[in-house]
């Protein structure tokens, strides 16, 4: 029998697996597994052959989880302003699909930013992954800058973060701080939890500041950087490891 025939009886060899999600060849991974570095589902691994599920298997090297090579996509868009965020529009306005036509396959997006928002919104054709990631159970936190209309003031910004009821329900934002104070306008990064509809716009209009521009910059661990409207790039290992981790998969 050969070792793929072998391979696919009984798991693949941990150290093949992780050689496949680039950490290390396979030579050097077996020195990380004899070093006592790599755990599988909680266990401590330091023999050599233990075969694994990388589909199912939770696999860390150094304690950072380690996604290894899977048949899913994860993306990252910076959805321009004006943008719809559907894969299709009766009306005919730019939507995600004009974005990631070119990628050849179907994707689908995690939650939605409104139209006048840019910014971060994660794409992926891993259905399991999707749900968990826009379930509000899971808290994954979102941080957005919102140029605001008038300055805020000391007494405002500590209303905000004590939180407000909306007509939806309570929101609480996780973390609101001053980026700058302009003579007509307040930078403000806001983080969150949660990710009902147009939240932010809704919660600062309350406060009588309402938003004139809005950018979603983080999705948990994912960072916008230097990623310019319009463009998508795949998830990092590390980013998606801590993603895995934060909805529990």
């Amino acid at each position: 029998m050969s070792e793929t025939d072998d391979d696919e009886r009984d798991g693949i060899r941990l150290q093949k697996v992780l050689a496949q999600a680039g950490i290390a060849s396979r030579r050097a991974s077996e020195q990380l597994i004899q070093a006592g570095r790599v755990e599988v589902n909680g266990e401590l691994v330091t023999e050599q052959g233990r075969r694994v599920d990388p589909e199912k298997d939770e696999i860390r090297v150094d304690g950072s989880r380690i996604p290894t090579a899977r048949r899913h996509v994860y993306t990252v868009l910076n959805k321009p302003r004006g943008v719809v965020s559907t894969m299709d529009d009766p009306e005919g306005r730019e939507t995600l699909t004009d974005y990631i036509d070119r990628r050849n396959v179907r994707l689908f997006h995690v939650g939605r930013l409104d139209t006048e928002t840019e910014g971060l919104i994660i794409l992926t054709n891993d259905g399991e992954f999707a749900h968990r990631l826009a379930h509000p159970s899971y808290e994954v936190p979102k941080t957005y800058v919102a140029q605001v209309l008038g300055q805020v003031s000391p007494h405002t910004l500590k209303r905000i973060q004590r939180g407000i009821t909306l007509e939806d329900g309570p929101v609480r934002p996780d973390k609101v701080k001053v980026m700058q104070t302009m003579p007509d306008a307040t930078l403000l990064q806001i983080t969150l939890h949660e990710g009902r509809n147009r939240v932010v716009r809704r919660m600062m209009e309350a406060f009588g500041h309402p938003v004139q521009k809005l950018t979603r910059i983080a999705i948990g661990p994912v960072r916008l950087g230097r990623l310019q409207p319009g463009e998508m790039r795949d998830l990092t290992q590390e980013e998606l490891g801590k993603l895995l981790d934060l909805v529990g998969m």
